[in-house]
């Protein structure tokens, strides 16, 4: 049976699982050797080559969860994407890169690439046409991310994948914030997707990785760049990241349940000036959101009125932590001006609508009534 035909919980489950030949355990053991035999062998397997055998069977659940043919594993998101972008772009090239995206990946951008002669061109929104419009004859790249980081702007997937093929130009997606398990952009085109492993993937707040998918030509490519890099991932990391996969269907869509009801609550109180969350009819790209995602995502972003700290209001949340990351178990909140976003200029996050009390909230597994009692606790000691 093809992978891409079993369920989301059974790839989650037992795609990838390496199998205990010996003592036949229900956990894939783990290989801590970083020295393996060379000598008329089928595979020359070595860490940085990023084929031991635990990154060699991960990456097939990844690429199993992405309709892909095959999956590479980083020690990072911004290794992913970093690797990524240096494989398919070099001096002469230029990128068309979607303007809301993460602000680590808009960092890397335009701090490395003047170094390396690589040309980019941040689009003015991101429709089809502002896309269009950006393509310059030695565009290789197009980069996307949706839902985006962190005002949840939402773009035509299927229409960048078709205009870009139109074009012969390669794309790729940052698919963290939807995750494997509410959106799988593969169908609707994208050549490439890349994923913030620490997030969503781990979702326990205990490891840092990333990912990359793709068909194996594609593949072949970053791997050539990434075994000069160096990359990858320990192997312990690996295997705790293999365990986490396991409940990551079940973890998401209790998240993406509660991120709902959540963003519809914050809505509708008087403490809140905007909620941006592309599953509230209220969201300028609702349908679109309906159309290409599975399930809304886990998370949302709100304003506070003026009169309301938001440093304040987060330091008075006694149940939602104030967190660095996002997409644990727990739900957490934080400044993406101090944060996510903290290398952009004050004037770069004005022009993409980052205030500087705007909020982002990964909403976690807890009881609907407990996140909302602790957000109201924490307005009236204000």
């Amino acid at each position: 049976m093809s992978k891409t035909k079993l369920g989301l919980n059974t790839i989650c489950a037992h795609v990838g699982e390496i199998k205990d030949e010996q003592f036949k355990g229900a956990v894939s053991p783990i290989y801590l050797s970083s020295s393996y035999e060379y000598l008329d062998v089928d595979i020359k397997r070595y860490p940085r080559y990023f084929n031991t055998p635990n990154q060699e069977y991960l990456a097939k659940k990844i690429a199993a969860l992405e309709h892909k043919e095959t999956a590479m594993i980083f020690g990072s998101g911004m290794a992913a994407i970093s690797h990524m972008f240096l494989a398919f772009l070099k001096a002469g090239d230029h990128i068309v890169v979607q303007n809301t995206i993460y602000g680590g990946t808009t960092n890397f951008i335009r701090e490395e690439f003047p170094k390396l002669d690589i040309e980019f061109t941040f689009t003015n929104g991101y429709s089809k046409a502002d896309f269009e419009a950006a393509i310059q004859p030695n565009t290789k790249l197009i980069h996307i991310e949706t839902p985006s980081n962190p005002l949840l702007t939402v773009t035509d997937i299927k229409a960048v994948a078709k205009l870009a093929k139109r074009k012969k130009i390669i794309t790729s997606i940052d698919n963290t914030f939807a995750s494997s398990v509410n959106q799988t952009p593969a169908d609707f085109g994208i050549d490439l997707i890349m994923h913030s492993a620490t997030k969503y993937y781990g979702g326990h707040s205990d490891i840092c990785a990333g990912a990359v998918a793709g068909s194996k030509e594609h593949m072949d490519k970053i791997w050539n760049v990434s075994k000069n890099l160096g990359g990858s991932l320990s192997d312990f990391t690996i295997w705790m990241l293999e365990r986490s996969m396991k409940t990551l269907g079940l973890r998401v869509k209790a998240q993406t349940k509660n991120a709902l009801k959540m963003a519809k609550w914050l809505e509708k109180q008087d403490f809140v000036k905007h909620v941006y969350y592309p599953g509230l009819k209220s969201h300028p790209e609702y349908e679109l959101a309906k159309m290409q995602m599975k399930g809304f995502g886990a998370m949302l972003s709100f304003e506070l009125q003026d009169e309301l700290d938001a440093v304040k209001f987060q330091k008075k949340l006694k149940l939602i932590k104030a967190s660095m990351s996002l997409a644990g178990v727990e739900s957490t909140v934080l400044n993406p001006a101090q944060t996510s976003h903290s290398l952009l200029t004050q004037a770069q996050r004005d022009a993409l609508g980052i205030s500087d009390g705007l909020i982002r909230f990964s909403v976690g597994i807890e009881a609907v009534k407990d996140l909302k009692q602790d957000i109201k606790q924490a307005i009236k000691s204000l």
